[in-house]
């Protein structure tokens, strides 16, 4: 299986990028680097792509278990180089959960699961980075 992204400037610095979906994002950089803030910031987004990657996979696994939850976040965090090119080199994702009477032994499977198993891009970014993750229950 293959993807084909098209991304095409738009002007100044600011690029649209196609999804296999059809689906279209905006990328751009920031004033202090020439652009306007009008889309996403590439290496964030990357960021935003390991969360998402996951996150599907833990609400699949969770759904099939038949564990309740509430609400559902992942805090991502990334350390950049100091040298160009710069990139991430370590990275720590937390992921929260929410809900009352939370089953922590499934979930942390399920967490488990998708880390160690079905994340392809959390594979990616071990490729490059220390990857950290920890789990957070919030029984509200």
């Amino acid at each position: 299986m293959s993807h084909k992204v098209i991304t095409h400037w738009k002007g100044n610095l600011q690029f649209e990028s196609d999804n296999p979906n059809g689906k279209l994002v905006t990328m751009d950089t920031t004033p202090e680097h020439g652009g306007h803030n009008s889309g996403l910031g590439p290496k964030a987004m990357m960021l935003s792509s390991l969360a998402g990657c996951s996150g599907l996979d833990v609400v699949s696994i969770l759904k099939k278990m038949k564990v309740p939850f509430s609400d559902f976040r992942i805090d991502t965090y990334g350390e950049l180089t100091d040298e160009h090119p710069k990139y991430y080199h370590t990275v720590s994702v937390e992921y929260h959960m929410y809900g009352k009477d939370l089953d922590e032994e499934k979930i942390k499977k399920a967490v488990d699961l998708s880390i160690d198993k079905y994340c392809g891009v959390m594979e990616m970014f071990r490729k490059f980075a220390d990857v950290k993750t920890s789990i957070h229950y919030h029984n509200v």
